[in-house]
């Protein structure tokens, strides 16, 4: 009888553990085929955008019902985004605000968060919480207050006035500042016993030790100003100062008009360029640099 049933609990076990690796086959193919309906929702606008630049604009206006793919694909409406308008101008003028406002920024954001994780100074929790609290602010506000703030420096249409308000961020300088945070007391000890200075201890220790992080903030930083639109097209008017998200605009009204969609498509393909490419090369870099930031310990 004992064998009988130690024997019909070891079935029960094994049949237990059968339903269980069935359960568990199931929810994890039913996982994956709404990741794949997902993935598929996201990736289509971006398919839909490159197949309607490669159609010629005869092909795209003689389509009464819009068709998923084509059989005469065309590059002339690339030649066309940097012949027929000025998408070269504001590639370069994108260019030069990202590089400038990204550099400005991940050096005021090293130096304010080292001051607020490791110097001791009168004050120096309450400043950081009133600076923390700045993020409670609605945009507007400051956008507000920053473009009284340019027009009465008389720094409109200047790259100064595009690049001053976007060298500092609360949120980044937060996210760094916890990273500092979490680097032993002790190095910082043992170091100033040796007589290194905190700019050295900084540079020498802290921000090879945070490097994921602050590679993390520059791309960032770097999507940030090259998707940057209210601010630019709030700050300048004149077309010589346009960055390639307010410029777009400009090409649809002046450049190919409102009908020409593929065209359309082709420059706005160009844009977006840059950034999947940089997405695609650093995105491991990305997440390790915020799962970083936000453990503790």
């Amino acid at each position: 009888m004992a064998k009988t049933a130690k024997g019909e609990l070891s079935y029960d076990i094994i049949r237990i553990e059968k339903a269980s690796r069935v359960r568990k086959k199931v929810m994890t193919t039913l996982i994956y085929i709404f990741l794949t309906i997902w993935g598929l929702l996201v990736l289509f606008p971006f398919y839909w955008m490159i197949l309607t630049s490669v159609k010629s604009y005869s092909t795209y206006n003689s389509e009464y019902i819009p068709k998923f793919f084509t059989l005469a694909p065309t590059l002339q409406n690339y030649v066309d985004a940097f012949t027929a308008v000025s998408l070269a101008k504001y590639f370069t003028n994108t260019i030069l605000f990202t590089v400038i406002t990204t550099a400005v920024m991940v050096i005021v954001t090293v130096l304010a968060a080292y001051a607020f994780a490791r110097l001791d100074f009168a004050g120096r929790d309450l400043t950081f919480t009133i600076f923390l609290s700045l993020m409670m602010i609605p945009n507007e506000l400051v956008i507000i207050t920053n473009f009284v703030t340019i027009t009465n420096a008389g720094l409109r249409n200047t790259f100064t006035g595009l690049i001053l308000p976007s060298i500092t961020s609360v949120f980044y300088i937060y996210l760094l500042r916890e990273n500092f945070a979490q680097i032993p007391d002790e190095l910082y000890y043992a170091a100033k016993v040796d007589g290194t200075s905190d700019f050295k201890y900084l540079m020498k220790v802290m921000v090879p030790i945070c490097r994921p992080t602050i590679i993390t903030i520059t791309i960032l930083k770097v999507i940030e100003c090259w998707n940057s639109y209210v601010w630019p097209r709030l700050i300048t008017d004149d077309s010589a100062y346009f960055l390639v998200s307010n410029g777009i605009q400009e090409i649809r009204e002046n450049g190919f008009g409102r009908e020409n969609i593929p065209a359309m498509m082709a420059a706005v393909v160009v844009i977006s360029l840059p950034l999947i490419i940089l997405f695609l090369i650093f995105r491991d870099k990305i997440m390790a640099g915020v799962s970083r930031g936000g453990t503790k310990g």
